[in-house]
């Protein structure tokens, strides 16, 4: 199939090229190379999906462009005759959103309206896009399920990640663009986001500087290592749309205490990290559980990936390229 990657030089988008095109499919990646965080990491994992494209059975292009921009991306779906999309581009980040909330509405509001719109327009077969666990607020029963209430954000960037859902409804049921959505659940792992706690904590861990642990380690995780994930939308993809709008979870249904977690790299990294005890952050949750269910049922989807094995291959990729 030809695939519009949007997104494409970001953590989970790149990870998703090199499998895509490791199957054989043809993929046009965009993405504005944002400055939210050191464009030189994006730039980094371009290079690595180029790389691996060059020995697979599919192909890579890129063309650094914004979706929020229609006319670009008009010419770039005129042009491509895309089979499928998935759209990953986003501005990422809980607590980035109360400081720049404009970019949250440039990229995951006007932005996604442009993808659905073009998605229609030129007949593309299935929209998959991401979500975010964010939607749940402070759920307080776990499993988190696709049907449990999903009104009650802590954030900006969560409100905007429930309002893709809701974009995606009317267009699937008023305009019958086949689409499917992901709520995501903390991913980690090699080329991961700076931005995200298991990066900052490896980085401060290895450089001996302090971390920051909010509300006293009194949290949860449900951690995701990223070949799974990837696994699960590259399914997602390659199948058809099951119904009138699904929208999965897609996590390791296994969630970890934090301080587990900090001990896990301690352990790992062979160094004791000096912790500083914090109270709880403005946005946060104070847990994320997926139920991924229906995400096996429909898709056979299945996290197999151990912590220990996800941070050792976190480690290695960040000595690696840090070159520590």
């Amino acid at each position: 199939m030809k695939i519009l990657l949007t997104g494409a030089a970001g953590f989970i988008g790149s990870h998703t090229a090199v499998e895509l095109t490791r199957k054989g499919h043809d993929v046009v990646g965009v993405d504005n190379m944002n400055s939210y965080y050191d464009p030189s990491l994006k730039k980094a994992r371009l290079a690595y999906v180029r790389k691996c494209a060059r020995s697979s059975k599919g192909t890579f292009s890129f063309t650094q462009k914004d979706i929020a921009d229609l006319e670009a991306m008009d010419r770039i779906f005129k042009a491509g005759k895309f089979d499928k999309v998935c759209n990953l581009a986003a501005q990422a980040g809980v607590r980035y959103s109360f400081e720049n909330p404009s970019s949250y509405i440039h990229s995951n509001i006007i932005g996604f309206f442009n993808i659905l719109e073009l998605c229609c327009k030129y007949n593309v077969k299935h929209l998959v896009y991401a979500s975010s666990s964010s939607v749940y607020g402070n759920n307080a029963k776990v499993p988190f399920e696709e049907e449990d209430r999903t009104d009650d954000p802590q954030s900006l960037y969560a409100a905007t990640k429930k309002s893709n859902e809701l974009m995606a409804h009317v267009y699937t049921h008023q305009r019958n663009l086949p689409a499917t959505g992901l709520r995501f659940f903390t991913v980690y792992g090699p080329w991961g986001r700076p931005d995200m706690a298991p990066f900052k904590f490896m980085k401060k861990v290895l450089g001996d500087e302090p971390i920051d642990v909010y509300n006293r380690g009194n949290l949860s995780r449900d951690f995701s290592y990223i070949d799974d994930i990837v696994k699960g939308i590259v399914a997602v993809i390659e199948g058809p749309a099951k119904s009138k709008h699904p929208v999965y979870n897609i996590g390791n249904s296994s969630p970890v205490q934090l301080m587990d977690f900090i001990r896990t790299i301690e352990k790992t990294a062979g160094k004791k990290a000096k912790k500083v005890m914090k109270g709880m952050q403005r946005g946060d949750v104070y847990t994320t559980f997926a139920s991924t269910l229906h995400l096996e049922e429909d898709y056979a989807f299945r996290p197999g990936t151990p912590l220990e094995k996800g941070i050792a291959e976190f480690y290695n990729w960040y000595k690696d390229f840090y070159k520590i």
